[in-house]
């Protein structure tokens, strides 16, 4: 069955306009001018994946990011202003998954939709191994992350940061390679945005993620995943 996206803009012609290039690429297709109305929808029909809007009527679209991430873990696209790198960083930092400025490309938006979607669904590249690291387990067939039998919360794009991180323990990763891996597609990227995602997973995954443990800084070079933990405590 084909995916089911929902965007949530009140610019109807614009909408209008993804609507039909998106179901010309496949997808199943609805549409929301109001944060309301999207989240009476993801409500009704949960979607495969959410574009939200920052600017809407009613609700703006950082506080509706936050209110589906309190309901669901559907991948969620932003659009922002074009240049407006407080709005990107802001919505990674409230769960969205990818971000896209306005005005964009339509082929990029496809682009970009195909990769979240395809890292959601997994990857043969991530494999099923399940990696354990002291108290931490990390399971790329589900999809998910524990820490003594307990979720660890974390958006799709950052679990496959996870995953990369800790497939490559001991070895420090710039940010380069890491958004190679992870997108696996030639897309622009801000420099702030590894770091935001970085820091999330921290918060899901680190005792005390000022004191990080598992996500080490390598300062000039980026992060490696310590391969061995004192987990004891």
């Amino acid at each position: 069955m084909a995916e089911q996206v929902l965007i949530v803009d009140d610019d109807t012609r614009l909408s209008a306009m993804l609507a039909e290039y998106l179901a010309g690429n496949g997808y199943r297709v609805s549409t929301a001018a109001t944060a309301t109305e999207g989240m009476a929808d993801i409500a009704r029909r949960p979607p495969d994946l959410v574009i939200l809007d920052v600017m809407l009527p009613d609700h703006d679209g950082f506080e509706t990011c936050r209110r589906i991430r309190q309901l669901s873990d559907v991948p969620i696209l932003m659009l922002t202003a074009k240049g407006e790198e407080t709005d990107r960083i802001v919505g990674l930092e409230l769960g969205a998954d990818d971000y896209l400025p306005k005005p964009f490309n339509p082929r990029e938006l496809l682009a970009r939709l195909k990769a979240i979607l395809r890292r959601r669904n997994g990857s043969a590249a991530n494999g099923s191994r399940v990696m354990r690291f002291g108290r931490l387990e990390i399971d790329p067939a589900s999809r998910s992350a524990r820490i003594d039998g307990r979720d660890c919360a974390m958006t799709s794009y950052q679990f496959d940061l996870l995953v990369a991180l800790a497939g490559h323990a001991g070895r420090t990763l710039s940010r380069e390679q890491l958004m190679d891996m992870v997108r696996g597609e030639e897309l622009e990227a801000f420099d702030r945005s590894i770091d935001v995602h970085v820091s999330r997973i921290r918060a899901a995954i680190e005792d005390d993620p000022k004191h990080p443990r598992r996500i080490v800084t390598v300062r000039g070079s980026g992060y490696v995943f310590a391969r061995y933990q004192d987990d004891g405590q």
